[in-house]
């Protein structure tokens, strides 16, 4: 019974082994295999045929460039006085990693003191803290000074760094803002000359890349690119004058209240400016003060028409043009003369006058008379010798063409008009350019904002001798009974003549004006042009022989002092002499 029980046990035990399947087995060596050669290929073509982009996810990970800043040129005047300069400071930064790794924000007292010390709100900075927990960088405060790095330091707190960087110094502060710039807190030029010669004064960065491991440790120095320091750059301005100009400025806007106002010096032999202000001014210094309305430079910028400003060249055109010589007389009648319908009027009747007593009672008949009697296209062609309507070569950002006038046709009210500054826009710096011209007897050079080691070569556009006998001329504007008597300076022969135009407004005029006197010194031998404009004054006051005449006065005087320039008033008195003999 037994025996039968084990027989049946061992017929059942055989039948359950299991056999083996063979194209089971074959089908799954198959699918081994293949997917052995898949990843084999998949890894050749990855390592040997395409392993740019594997390198590249690998640099991605462990490549970092760190910039070599280099030191930002300074900026000097024509004496090497600094207009802005470079000192190192300091960012403070944060890695949030470590700074979690290493018990977080548990020290409340300490991150306040920080946040103090950095001039940030304490809740703010520990939400921008707890937002970039999973970040390994980021900025606290940028451009610290030593004494706070010192501070921050002293706290020792996780996670914090120092960064070496600098920041932008400007020691003439307001003085010479609108001129010098200013720049970014990443120390790219955002205005003036820090915008123009940005390239120039930043030079060229360095770069070193290095490779790190998942720590942030430096295993591999891939490479070094040496940075270029910026180079230095001196400017035409002298800080003496230009300081001198920003005071007389400031305080005739403030007296008159006046909206704003320019000021342009020119070196009549060279062509470069001496001292260019604008006020209102703003502090480069203080961030809290780079408003955009205050950082124009509005001696560039803006346009005005030129009023009596340009009857000196509607005389030079004349004369250049044979209409007239300085014997003519011109009959300005009453004082009133009617043309096409409108009306010319002359502030003081002068009736028959030569064409000296034309520019120094500033008749606006007799240069309307003198620009009818030659064709309108003269008259254009000097003022475009001039440099109206041009760039002036200064090379600063911003500058304006102006507006000059070019029509098929001209009514004789529209010729007359041009002929004292009304119907064209000019900036004062193209104004300063129009009398450094006429000092130079002749000779039209380019403005330059950078000091000049040599003459630039000019054009010659009128006759030295016209030019010579227009100078005497407007030196009589200055003399007793002259429209820009306030303009004289003591010891010295200056030729000017001062301007008043209303603002031009869409559709027309305005009710406010523009007050302004151009001019030069000294006739016996020109060196200086002076461009005065006084925009906008309040009250009673705004002839620009009121406004603007006593600032020329005070900054001509100033600057001829400044720079050596003997009195030639004696040479006049003693012309006079002989002549009377």
């Amino acid at each position: 019974m037994l025996k039968g029980n084990k027989k049946k046990n061992r017929r059942v035990s055989k039948k359950k082994e299991p056999s083996l399947i063979r194209w089971r087995f074959n089908l799954i060596c198959f699918f081994v295999c293949f997917s052995f050669f898949i990843l084999l290929f998949r890894a050749a073509y990855i390592q040997v045929i395409e392993p740019d982009r594997l390198r590249y996810e690998g640099d991605l990970r462990s490549l970092r460039v760190k910039a070599l800043p280099s030191a930002r040129g300074m900026i000097s005047d024509r004496h090497g006085e600094p207009l802005a300069v470079s000192v190192p400071v300091n960012a403070v930064y944060l890695d949030p990693v470590v700074l979690f790794d290493n018990g977080g924000l548990k020290e409340k007292e300490r991150w306040n003191l920080l946040a103090d010390v950095l001039g940030l709100k304490r809740q703010q900075m520990f939400e921008n803290i707890n937002k970039n927990k999973n970040k390994r960088f980021i900025y606290l405060q940028r451009q610290v000074g030593s004494a706070v790095s010192h501070y921050v330091r002293g706290l020792n707190l996780p996670g914090i760094g120092m960064k070496s960087e600098s920041r932008r110094f400007y020691p003439t502060g307001e003085v010479s803002a609108h001129l010098v710039g200013v720049t970014g807190i990443d120390g790219r030029g955002l205005e003036g000359i820090e915008r123009g010669y940005n390239k120039w004064l930043s030079g060229d960065p360095g770069r070193k890349t290095v490779r790190k491991d998942r720590d942030g440790r430096v295993v591999e120095n891939i490479s070094t690119e040496k940075h270029e320091e910026g180079k230095p750059l001196v400017l035409s301005i002298d800080q003496r004058i230009q300081a001198i100009s920003y005071r007389a400025i400031k305080q005739a806007v403030a007296d008159f209240r006046a909206t704003s106002g320019s000021l342009v010096m020119v070196d009549v032999r060279t062509g470069e400016v001496l001292s260019m202000v604008n006020a209102p001014s703003y502090n480069p210094n203080n961030t809290a003060d780079l408003k955009s309305f205050k950082m124009r430079n509005r001696a560039i910028t803006d346009v005005f028409e030129p009023g009596s400003t340009i009857k000196p060249l509607v005389i030079l055109a004349a004369l250049e043009n044979g209409v007239v010589d300085e014997k003519t007389i011109i009959d300005t009648g009453n004082g009133v003369m009617s043309i096409g319908g409108a009306r010319v009027r002359d502030t003081s009747k002068i009736g028959k006058a030569t064409l000296k007593d034309v520019l120094k009672k500033s008749s606006n008949i007799g240069v309307s008379k003198l620009s009818l009697s030659m064709p309108v296209e003269d008259l254009l062609g000097l003022y475009n010798n001039f440099g109206m309507g041009d760039l002036t070569g200064i090379n600063l950002l911003g500058e304006s063409f102006g507006f000059y006038p070019d029509r098929s046709r001209w009514s004789d009210f529209e010729r007359a008009t041009l002929s004292f500054g009304y119907g064209l826009s000019i900036t004062p710096v193209q104004l300063a350019r129009a009398y450094s011209v006429l000092g130079s007897l002749g000779i039209n050079r380019p403005l330059s904002i950078l000091k000049t080691n040599a003459v630039v070569p000019g054009k010659q556009v009128v006759s030295r001798k016209n030019a010579q006998k227009l100078l005497e001329m407007l030196e009589s504007v200055t003399e007793k009974g002259g429209s820009a008597k306030a303009a004289a300076v003591a010891g010295y022969r200056v030729g000017a003549k001062t301007g008043t135009a209303k603002v031009a407004v869409a559709g027309g005029y305005g009710d406010e004006y523009i007050g302004y006197t151009a001019g030069l010194a000294p006739i016996s031998s020109p060196r200086l042009a002076l461009v005065v404009l006084i925009n906008e004054p309040q009250g009673d006051k705004y002839y620009g022989g009121q406004v603007a005449a006593p600032v020329f006065s005070e900054v001509m005087k100033s600057a001829l002092q400044l720079l050596n320039i003997a009195p030639d008033a004696h040479h006049s008195q003693l012309q006079i002499a002989k002549t009377s003999k």
